[in-house]
């Protein structure tokens, strides 16, 4: 008899495991699809014929070519090659920047105990919950002020931009932190019996340790500036040529919207290859870097 009970306890458990487990499916496929229709939409949308579909208001394209990827870079009006190229410097001068701000201050937190320590935390904590676009007219002035926004050179312009973005990079240092706190103490005094200084211990011992937080950073650090619009539209002006590839596109959606609808998509979907192909090869270590950092600080 307590076999029999056994067995429908079991059976019962199992069901509802299976149950659990199909519904969680459900939802994920159902999310996922709707996720994922929009970007097949796009790419679609990118591929449609010398016609366009803006006009005719069609979801599919009756035609597919490449014709709205040659006008993309052949177009006079709107210069995406420089305007790639000019995202492609900020958000790698950004990434290495902004990483070695994070890391190093995510170090020093994770291992040092100073006075005041628990304040700029807290500090750091609050200024963080601000979004950034708070400040955006103080630092326009700022940075007018010193002539490097306004009708300046490309390259000022740029470098105001880069300041903007990796300025207050140390300020994430939350998911780093908890990284470095997961590595053996051990480790740094082993090291210091040794003799070796601070800086030996970071750059030899904790950083070869630390790959899947690195790239977790400087994936966060290159995909900020990559895509942002507000701070780039704000310092960059009028200027054509100093525009990156989402003031770019903006302006060129809402000027002229009918002649240029596919080729908005095609920009889109270019500008998007990158990130996703970064994203698909690191994606191991972006996970360990997540996961690693979840811990309590």
């Amino acid at each position: 008899m307590d076999k029999i009970l056994t067995q429908k306890k079991t059976s019962s458990i199992k069901r509802k495991k299976r149950i659990s487990r199909t519904t969680a499916y459900i939802i994920v496929g159902i999310t996922s699809t709707l996720w994922i229709l929009p970007l097949i939409w796009m790419i679609f949308q990118s591929f449609a014929g010398p016609e366009g579909s803006y006009q005719s208001g069609s979801l599919i394209p009756t035609s597919f070519s490449f014709h709205w990827y040659a006008k993309l870079f052949t177009d006079p009006n709107y210069p995406y090659w420089r305007w790639f190229l000019n995202t492609l410097i900020i958000s790698i001068v950004c990434l290495v920047l902004s990483t070695f701000f994070t890391i190093s201050m995510a170090y020093v937190m994770s291992r040092f105990r100073f006075k005041k320590r628990k304040l700029l935390q807290s500090i750091g904590l609050i200024l963080g919950m601000f979004p950034g676009f708070m400040s955006m007219a103080a630092i326009y002035y700022i940075f007018k002020s010193v002539g490097m926004v306004g009708d300046v050179e490309v390259w000022k312009k740029m470098i105001a931009l880069m300041l903007v973005y990796s300025g207050g990079a140390g300020l994430g240092y939350y998911v780093a932190k908890g990284f470095f706190d997961t590595v053996s103490r051990s480790l740094d005094e082993a090291a210091r019996i040794d003799g070796a200084p601070n800086s030996v211990i970071f750059w030899k011992i904790i950083l070869p340790l630390s790959k899947p937080i690195i790239v977790y950073t400087a994936l966060m650090s290159f995909l900020g500036p990559w895509g942002d619009f507000i701070f780039a539209s704000y310092l960059l002006g009028t200027q054509t040529e100093s525009w990156t590839v989402a003031v770019g596109l903006y302006e060129l959606i809402t000027k002229d919207p009918v002649n240029y609808y596919n080729m908005f998509m095609a920009g889109a979907v270019f500008v998007a290859v990158p990130i996703t192909g970064l994203f698909l090869y690191l994606q191991k270590y972006f996970v360990e870097g997540i996961t690693g950092g979840a811990v309590k600080g």
